[in-house]
């Protein structure tokens, strides 16, 4: 058989690394797996790593409203991000009505670089009336929170609206995401730092301490056991989160959980030291608990990691130098989370290349029913990342398009570098420069769409 491309390299595949690997495309799909030559257009990544596209299920393109689909896009192409999930919390609308996510798709599908599935949301009160048109215009999942960061755009859930949502979504199979932090103990631990001239770095740690996290998980899942949802816990950062969420796996319940690159990479040494770029909800935590949720990592008690992708402007975030609370909260991570992240899985830590793959690609596709993405197999989308494993890099502006100074990791030295991201068979990113117009990347329509 005659292929339009063969990429020739050591391949991930879910369960075994083909060190002399070949891998024939056709219109654009993964064709054929095999140690034997391909006929076609041959592309030689000896040497190189090819694993599948990343995808990750955390990325706020539209909470800046100087960002958007095309940079946002453009950044995740740059960082081997092949597909993102755009949560709903827009300015100035979030996505919890029909109008609202068709206007977004157009969008999408002017813009986008990469493919890109999306959230929907509900309202604060008498949202879920919404939930079943949003699922049939193609939303892959639902985001809620238990934490208020805007009345109308980012609201705290009341617990009965949660079950009534939770109810509609037991009979679809598809899954409820939630940020889980008690807003009332956040509130009142931020009021009373305030209010004691407490504003220090470490003080927006101090306001949100592990079981604001725990508590709001352990409960959400508790309502999920009874209404029979399966829910999805965001930006984990704690293990006693990750224990709860195993402890109700073993139950019977349906739930998954993520944790951010930045709970793996950071502790609150680098909020104590760095303060606005190392600021994020929840907050980083001590570095005996980055180890915690490392071994949780390890034991495959971690369903995945995610970027919480947000750029916010470099003058809002200079606000905390001098009152950490007047700093927004959030990292930019699209373009990072790839190479960080297999600098310290596989790098350093020398876990499996097919754990990386899980974590960072396959088990979101399962998990959130994004359909022939996730891993590289015979009938998938050949979306693809070319890692070199030994090129050793260090972080600083000129390797990104990110504003670094809204990281925490200047002049970090990091091994392995990707030198191409593929999206469709068709190379999107070079390792230089983009390839493709906006425009390439799709929406991709989630398991509902009728």
């Amino acid at each position: 058989m005659q292929f339009d491309k063969v990429f020739k390299g050591t391949i991930v595949l879910e369960d075994e690394v083909l060190e002399k690997g070949y891998i024939g495309i056709k219109d654009g799909k993964t064709v054929e797996i095999s140690v034997d030559p391909l006929e076609g257009d041959l592309i030689d990544f000896t040497g190189k790593v090819i694993l599948p596209g990343a995808i990750d299920v955390h990325v706020h393109s539209f909470s800046n409203p100087e960002e958007g689909f095309a940079q946002t896009s453009k950044l995740a192409a740059r960082g081997g991000v092949t597909t993102f999930v755009d949560m709903p919390y827009d300015l100035p609308n979030p996505v919890n009505n029909t109008g609202i996510l068709k206007e977004k798709i157009i969008d999408l599908e002017k813009n986008a670089y990469v493919d890109i599935a999306l959230w929907g949301t509900i309202a604060k009160r008498n949202g879920t009336g919404e939930i079943q048109k949003l699922m049939d215009e193609g939303v892959t999942s639902f985001k809620m929170s238990t934490f208020e960061t805007d009345a109308y755009r980012f609201p705290k859930v009341p617990n009965d609206e949660i079950i009534k949502a939770m109810e509609i979504l037991a009979e679809t199979g598809i899954v409820a995401a939630f940020h889980s932090e008690d807003d009332e103990i956040v509130k009142g631990l931020s009021k009373q730092l305030e209010e004691e001239n407490k504003t220090h770095n470490l003080a927006h740690a101090e306001t949100r301490p592990p079981y604001t996290e725990s508590a709001a998980a352990l409960m959400l899942m508790e309502f999920a056991k009874w209404t029979g949802a399966k829910i999805h816990i965001v930006h984990a950062s704690h293990p006693r989160t990750i224990e709860l969420v195993k402890l109700f796996k073993e139950m019977g319940t349906d739930v998954s959980v993520e944790t951010c690159y930045t709970y793996l990479l950071l502790d609150e040494e680098d909020l104590k030291e760095q303060g606005p770029p190392a600021k994020m909800n929840p907050p980083l935590r001590p570095k005996e608990d980055v180890e915690g949720m490392w071994e949780h990592l390890k034991q495959g008690n971690i369903d995945m990691i995610s970027s919480d992708h947000i750029v916010w402007d470099i003058k809002d975030k200079e606000k905390g130098y001098e009152n950490i609370f007047k700093s927004p909260s959030g990292l930019p991570g699209v373009e990072v989370i790839v190479p960080l992240m297999f600098d310290a899985i596989v790098s350093k830590r020398n876990m499996p290349l097919n754990t990386f793959a899980k974590l960072m690609a396959t088990n979101a596709a399962e998990r959130f029913s994004i359909k022939n993405k996730g891993k590289i197999a015979k009938g998938h989308d050949a979306d693809f990342i070319i890692i070199d494993p030994d090129e050793e890099w260090t972080f600083v502006q000129e390797n990104f398009e990110t504003n670094i100074d809204l990281l925490p990791f200047k002049d970090r030295q990091f091994k392995g570098r990707i030198k191409e991201t593929i999206i469709r068979g068709e190379t999107v990113y070079d390792g230089r420069d983009m390839v493709v117009d906006p425009g390439y990347g799709h929406f991709i329509e989630g398991p509902e769409k009728k």
